[in-house]
C-alpha cells in the first residue's frame, strides 16, 4: 500500500492520501470481518458480535439460522446452544432495526437513539391501533407485573387472518419496541421475548441520549471498522443510513480517506486496518446469504467479482442457484455456492457450483465441516456445476469419510 505523504504540502482533507490495490482492499475487508487470521476463540461469539457490530436475523433455517451461521463461519464448529446463550444471556445484546432486524451489542443502544426518535416523531407504524394509549399502557403494565413475555403471553400476535393481520397487543408492543420503551431481550424458540427497556438496558446506556449527529458519527465509525475499507454507499448500507447522513459525519470520524485502484468511487478505511499488512490463514467456510461479508450485493461484486442473490423468495422455476445458496469462501475468494438441505443424517447439496478445479478440495472441506456441525455423517450432491468436476468432488468427500 502506498501513500501520498511525500514531504510536500499536505493534500486537501477531502482528497485521498492513501492508495490501495484491489487485492489489499479485499484482504483488509476479510480481516475486518474476522475471516482472515487466527479466530479469536477467547472472545468467542460475543467477540464476533462486538467486532461486526450487527448480526442479521432471518426466519429461514436450512443448516441453521443465519445468526448461528455467522459465528460458525468465523469460529468453526461452535455449539449452537453456545451461540444462543452468548447472544441472549447476561444483557450483552438486544435486537433492533439496523441493516435489518439484527442482534446488536448492548453497547450500541445509545447509537440508535436517532432512529427511536424518528419513529416517535412519525407517530405511527404501518399497522393501525384502535386505542394506542390504552393498548400501550396495558402492555407496559403486563410486562412490569409479569416480566419478559412473548407475543403469545401478551395475548396473541394475530387476529386470525394472514400473518400481517396483527392483534392490537402485537401492534402495541412492536410500537413500543420501535420507540425504545420495550426491548427484545432474547429469542426463545424463534419467538421474540419483550421486556421493559428500563429493566433490560443498563442505566448508564439507557439514559445516554445522544443527539443525531453523534449517533450517526458512531455508527459510521463502527461500520468503517467492521468493513475495513468502504465507500460511502458501503458505510450507509451497513446500518441502513442515508448517503447524506454518512456524508454529514464521515469527516468527524477516525476513518481515513483512501483510493482503491479499480473502485469507481473514493473510500474510507479504518486507520487500524492500515497499520499493518493483513496476514494469516484464510477461513474456508460456507457463508450465510445474510452474512455481513456479502449482504451488500454491489460491494460483494466489487470486491470479489462475485454476483450473489438470495433466491428464497424467487419462484422455484426462475431460481438460478437455489433456495438458500451459501457462497463458498476459500483462499480469500468466493469460489462457489451450495444450496443445502438435510435428510436425516445426510447433508444434501441440492445444487452446487464451483469456479474450477481449484475449488473442489475447499468445497469438500466446507461441506464436511458443515455436515459435522449439524450432526450429519454423509454428504450427497444432487446437481453439480460443472458436471465434470463431480467425480473429483466425490473423491474428495470420500477421503473425508463422507
Amino acid at each position: 500500500m502506498t501513500t501520498g505523504l511525500t514531504g510536500a504540502a499536505p493534500a486537501a482533507p477531502s482528497r485521498p492520501t492513501v492508495s490501495l490495490s484491489a487485492d489489499e482492499a479485499r484482504r483488509i475487508a476479510l480481516r475486518a470481518q474476522g475471516l482472515l487470521g487466527a479466530p479469536d476463540r477467547r472472545s468467542g461469539v460475543r467477540g464476533v458480535l462486538r467486532s461486526l457490530g450487527a448480526v442479521q436475523l432471518d426466519t429461514i433455517s436450512v443448516l441453521a439460522r443465519s445468526h448461528e451461521l455467522v459465528p460458525y463461519a468465523r469460529l468453526g464448529a461452535v455449539g449452537r446452544r453456545t451461540v444462543e446463550a452468548a447472544y441472549w444471556t447476561g444483557a450483552h445484546s438486544f435486537e433492533y432495526w439496523s441493516h435489518a432486524a439484527c442482534v446488536l451489542p448492548i453497547e450500541e443502544w445509545p447509537h440508535f437513539a436517532f432512529r427511536r426518535r424518528a419513529f416517535r416523531e412519525r407517530g405511527r407504524r404501518w399497522h393501525v391501533m384502535k386505542d394506542r394509549e390504552g393498548s400501550c399502557a396495558a402492555v407496559r403494565a403486563q410486562l412490569e407485573d409479569e416480566g419478559p413475555l412473548t407475543t403469545a403471553e401478551l395475548g396473541g400476535g394475530r387476529k386470525g387472518g394472514e400473518w400481517w393481520d396483527w392483534s392490537e397487543r402485537k401492534i402495541a408492543v412492536e410500537w413500543l419496541l420501535d420507540i425504545g420503551e420495550v426491548v427484545v431481550s432474547e429469542r426463545r424458540g424463534w419467538k421474540r421475548v419483550y421486556d421493559l427497556a428500563e429493566r433490560a438496558v443498563p442505566s448508564s446506556l439507557l439514559n445516554d441520549d445522544l443527539d443525531e449527529s453523534e449517533c450517526l458519527r458512531r455508527l459510521v465509525g463502527q461500520a468503517g471498522a467492521a468493513l475495513g475499507v468502504a465507500t460511502r454507499a458501503d458505510l450507509a448500507d451497513y446500518h441502513r443510513l442515508k448517503a447524506e447522513q454518512v456524508e454529514s459525519v464521515v469527516a468527524d470520524t477516525d476513518l481515513v480517506p483512501v483510493e482503491v485502484r479499480g473502485w469507481p468511487r473514493r473510500a474510507w478505511a479504518d486507520p487500524a486496518a492500515l497499520a499493518d499488512t493483513p496476514r494469516g490463514r484464510h477461513r474456508t467456510t460456507l457463508l450465510s446469504p445474510f452474512d455481513s461479508l456479502v449482504w451488500d450485493r454491489p460491494r460483494t461484486e466489487r470486491i470479489f467479482d462475485f454476483t450473489h442473490r438470495l433466491e428464497a423468495y424467487v419462484p422455484k422455476p426462475k431460481r438460478v442457484h437455489g433456495y438458500f445458496a451459501m457462497p463458498l469462501l476459500a483462499g480469500g475468494r468466493l469460489c462457489g455456492r451450495v444450496d443445502p438441505a438435510r435428510e436425516g443424517t445426510t447433508l444434501v447439496a441440492r445444487q452446487l457450483s464451483m469456479d474450477g478445479a481449484k475449488a473442489v478440495e475447499p468445497m469438500a472441506r466446507a461441506l464436511g465441516e458443515a455436515a459435522s456441525w449439524v450432526g450429519c455423517d454423509a454428504v450427497r450432491v444432487e446437481v453439480c456445476d460443472p458436471e465434470p468436476l463431480r467425480p473429483h468432488l466425490r473423491s474428495a468427500l470420500d477421503a473425508l469419510g463422507l
